[in-house]
Formats: C-alpha cells, sequence, structure tokens
C-alpha cells in the first residue's frame, strides 16, 4: 500500500503508481489526478511535472459537482447557500470542492490503487460525504476508473460527479487529431457559460461523424449520448494513421463536456472530454443532479483506451 515515490516536497504530494499490459499511469495525492497514462510508451493523457499543480485543473477528479455553479449559489431546503468563489474571472464556484484536497491511500497492488477524501460540511455546502476513486489498469494496459460519493451525514445531498483528463496520442498534434462524439444534443450557455437551453446538434455543433480539433475552440456540454453495443458511452480522437484513444463512461455519465484551448503548456492546442454526471449549475437547475439518502452511495465507470 506505500506510494512508490513519497512527494512531501512536490506540489501535488505522493505519486501513487500502477502498471499493467505495457501500461502505467501516475495519480497524484492532490486532488486524485492522472498526471501520466501511457500504454506502449506513448502519452494518452497529456502529462504534467511532478512539481506542478495540475494545469488547467489537469486529470482531477470532480465531486460533489462537476463544472459551475451560477454565483457560487444555490438552494438546500429552502436556505440559500454560499458557496466559495473559486472560478473569479466568471465569479462561480467551480470543479467541487476537492480540487485542492489531499487523498489518502486506501488500497494499492500493482495494477490499481484506491484513494479516498472527505467533504466535510461547511460553508455553501453543509453536508458530509466521503469520495473514493480507483484506478486500475487490465492486461492489456487500459485504463479504468470508479469513482464514488457515498452520503454518510444524516441529511439529504444533492451530488453529481465528473473528472477532467486532457486526452493526447502521444507527440502528435492534437489539433489535427479528429473528434468523435456520439450525442444528439448540446446545451447551450450563456457567455458566463452556464447552460441555458438544450439544442440538436447542427454544422460546427455536430460532432457524430467527426471534425478536426484544430478548427474549434469550445468549452461546451453535449448529453443525449448514444451507446455502443456493451451499453457504454464513446468518445474519441483518432489520428490519421489509425490510431485513436477512447474516453468511455457508463450510463451513470450521460453527459460529456469538451473542452479545447490554446492555454495548456507544451501544446499548441489541448482537448479535454470530461465525463459528467450532470452539467453545470446542475445545483441550481436540478438537471442530472442526485439526492443522495443518508448512507446512500452513487456510483459510476469511466475509462481510457486505444487503439495504437
Amino acid at each position: 500500500m506505500e506510494a512508490q515515490l513519497r512527494g512531501s516536497g512536490h506540489a501535488t504530494g505522493s505519486q501513487f503508481r500502477i502498471s499493467s499490459g505495457g501500461a502505467e499511469a501516475v495519480i497524484t495525492e492532490l486532488a486524485a489526478a492522472l498526471r501520466i497514462y501511457r500504454r506502449h510508451g506513448i502519452d494518452l493523457a497529456q502529462p504534467f511535472g511532478v512539481e506542478s499543480a495540475p494545469p488547467g485543473a489537469s486529470g482531477i477528479l470532480l465531486a460533489p459537482w462537476p463544472n459551475r455553479v451560477a454565483d457560487g449559489r444555490w438552494m438546500l431546503d429552502g436556505a440559500v447557500q454560499q458557496l466559495d468563489i473559486t472560478e473569479r474571472a466568471r465569479g462561480h464556484a467551480s470543479h467541487g470542492l476537492l480540487r485542492n484536497t489531499g487523498y489518502a491511500c486506501v488500497a494499492q497492488e500493482s495494477d490499481f490503487v484506491t484513494l479516498r477524501a472527505e467533504i466535510f460540511p461547511q460553508h455553501g455546502y453543509p453536508l458530509r460525504l466521503t469520495h473514493e476513486a480507483t484506478y486500475r489498469l487490465d492486461a492489456d494496459g487500459h485504463l479504468e476508473v470508479r469513482q464514488s460519493l457515498h452520503n454518510r451525514g444524516p441529511r439529504r445531498a444533492p451530488v453529481a460527479l465528473g473528472a477532467h483528463p486532457y486526452l493526447c496520442l502521444g507527440d502528435l498534434p492534437s489539433g489535427e487529431l479528429v473528434l468523435r462524439l456520439a450525442a444528439e444534443t448540446w446545451l447551450e450557455a450563456d457567455d458566463r457559460l452556464i447552460p441555458i437551453r438544450a439544442r440538436p446538434v447542427a454544422g460546427d455543433t455536430d460532432f457524430r461523424a467527426g471534425s478536426r480539433v484544430g478548427d474549434h475552440r469550445i468549452d461546451r456540454t453535449y448529453t443525449g449520448l448514444s451507446a455502443v453495443e456493451n451499453g457504454r458511452f464513446e468518445h474519441a480522437l483518432e489520428a490519421r494513421d489509425g490510431r485513436s484513444v477512447v474516453l468511455w463512461a457508463d450510463a451513470a455519465f450521460p453527459y460529456v463536456h469538451v473542452f479545447i484551448t490554446e492555454v495548456m503548456p507544451g501544446r499548441e492546442v489541448s482537448i479535454t472530454v470530461e465525463p459528467m454526471t450532470a452539467p453545470a449549475n446542475a445545483l441550481n437547475s436540478g438537471e442530472g443532479l442526485i439526492w443522495l439518502e443518508p448512507g446512500a452511495r452513487l456510483s459510476g465507470n469511466w475509462g481510457i483506451r486505444s487503439c495504437l
């Protein structure tokens, strides 16, 4: 159960290494972030250095909500709640409550690690939860992540889950890759990125047939996802030579957020493909929100596989 690299001086704390099937992954103590995932020597998640906090929320897990809460304000049982404003440019509470929290290792073998963090009652979220995540590499080196939230308090709790991986295909420029999303609906948002209505995909919002990543700069949520035969949702980045990296998610994650940006270090263009159980501002809209009774759990699986 020992982390292979203790990180008392590292920006992200201890580094938990796992390996199997020609793949390796490194998960950080801070935010249970996926810092490295490579298979057969090819990076499939954009790596960042051990001395850096996760740039652009790279690889972090999101609980008890993903994305944004407008103005950090919402209502719980008739009482106004005010969260800390963590996205100051737009004035929102962003990416849950564990972005700056260290996770404890509760189990580790060569091919998996389970990390756990506690959410204690606080201003803006007076509820008690445990978030647990297991990262596992299968015999072929494909990555699976299981996240769960456990309501440990005496009252019901509104929750959602998400993750924030930046995908890549080794050193190939991400802008040259083709993005495919089996999504029929996108969520139109206001100028502060809060959803205002659902719309059918069309034109440059439609990625069902694939579109070159570099032709877009978006920060957008999709839903109306079409599952493949095993019941999973799959979102792919494809190279001209036939290689691909796929982020899949089970039925617990009926939303996916795509962020294409030029601001990440080391790449001209970077892309996140974020599985979410609910969209932005779910604490206010109620869309996709799960109310956990005392003692209940919300769980979901997602992962990354590749054809190399």
